[in-house]
């Protein structure tokens, strides 16, 4: 299953594991890499840009297959050195770098410097098209059902990929509300060229994250996620639990502010609390409304496999289908003639 992101990424199957905060270690992102996938180690999951160097020599210890660096930039609560964990990710030979968050332009100039390839992710079809005026080598669309910051348009991934795809001329890879080979090859169908995923990935057997949110993934359906943050512009999803419904009453009072919640959904509080100690009311944590589909635990190799074969299964089926239909309505009116 060759693709445009196969090509530029040096990978052997079009599927994506994401940066994502807290879960994008070296563990996870070297078994995607070994089950020949594209995932991204996530810098600011790591204290300090000399961390992130070390997390991606950890990381080239367990694989010599392709991976990358997501560098999200969002407001923080302190200052954070973006440019030095740009250039640890880059001095420690990373060449696929993932922006996120705000526009990727200071850092293109040292992305190309290194030789990298730089993939941007956003969720409208305006702010795609920006980065690809930027120069960036590949887009990644989020649509609203995926899992943290999908954006204000609320645009599901159906029309979103497709008004993508028909607008951009880099390649892009589907995001948000992919979970299986059905989502692969629906993907591949909207003109994408590949999928990307978090919420399907923090369920696999390599995560690092406790074992009570692996489950609780596979326990909750489409339903079980909440919209944060939207009255302060900055829509998230995320699991549903005691905490994002206390955040959501604070934020729909009169006059709340940010302030309100922040303890609340401290990143930090999260990691360490849901993630670590498996307290899945303890704190604010991430997940998409493709944890309806996610129906195991599984080691990122076998998810890897299973998923390339439903979606080799679902495209040959469909024209099996669509030919069966075309020669029996062909027989129909021939014996009506």
């Amino acid at each position: 299953m060759e693709t445009a992101l196969t090509e530029l990424a040096g990978i052997e199957h079009p599927i994506v594991c994401g940066g994502m905060m807290g879960v994008g270690t070296a563990e996870l992102v070297a078994a995607v890499a070994e089950a020949g996938a594209l995932g991204f180690l996530s810098a600011l999951t790591q204290p300090d840009p000399a961390a992130l160097a070390a997390e991606i020599r950890r990381c080239r210890d367990l694989t010599d297959r392709p991976f990358g660096v997501n560098l999200t930039i969002l407001p923080t609560v302190h200052d954070t050195p973006f440019a030095e964990y740009l250039a640890a990710a880059l001095d420690g030979g990373v060449r696929i770098v993932e922006s996120a968050g705000r526009s990727p332009e200071w850092m293109l100039p040292a992305i190309r410097a290194a030789g990298a390839t730089v993939i941007h992710k956003a969720t409208s079809v305006r702010h795609a098209l920006s980065a690809q005026r930027l120069g960036v080598d590949a887009v990644s669309i989020d649509g609203f059902e995926c899992a943290g910051h999908p954006g204000l348009d609320d645009v599901g991934g159906l029309v979103l990929i497709a008004a993508a795809t028909a607008a951009l001329r880099v390649p892009v890879i589907a995001s948000g509300g992919i979970a299986d080979g059905r989502g692969l090859a629906a993907a591949l169908a909207l003109g994408a060229c590949g999928a990307n995923m978090g919420t399907r990935f923090v369920a696999t057997a390599e995560a690092p994250v406790h074992d009570n949110v692996k489950r609780r993934i596979v326990e909750n359906t489409e339903r079980d996620t909440r919209v944060v943050f939207r009255p302060f512009r900055n829509t998230a999803r995320v699991a549903s639990n005691a905490v994002s419904e206390r955040i959501a009453d604070l934020e729909a009072g009169p006059g709340a502010t940010f302030a309100d919640v922040a303890e609340l959904a401290s990143g930090s509080r999260g990691r360490q609390r849901v993630l670590a100690d498996g307290d899945l009311d303890g704190g604010m944590w991430w997940a998409g409304q493709s944890q309806g589909l996610v129906g195991d635990v599984v080691p990122c190799a076998e998810l890897v496999g299973r998923i390339v074969r439903e979606a080799e299964d679902v495209i040959a089926g469909l024209s099996d289908r669509i030919g069966q239909r075309v020669a029996s309505r062909a027989i129909d009116g021939a014996a009506s003639g």
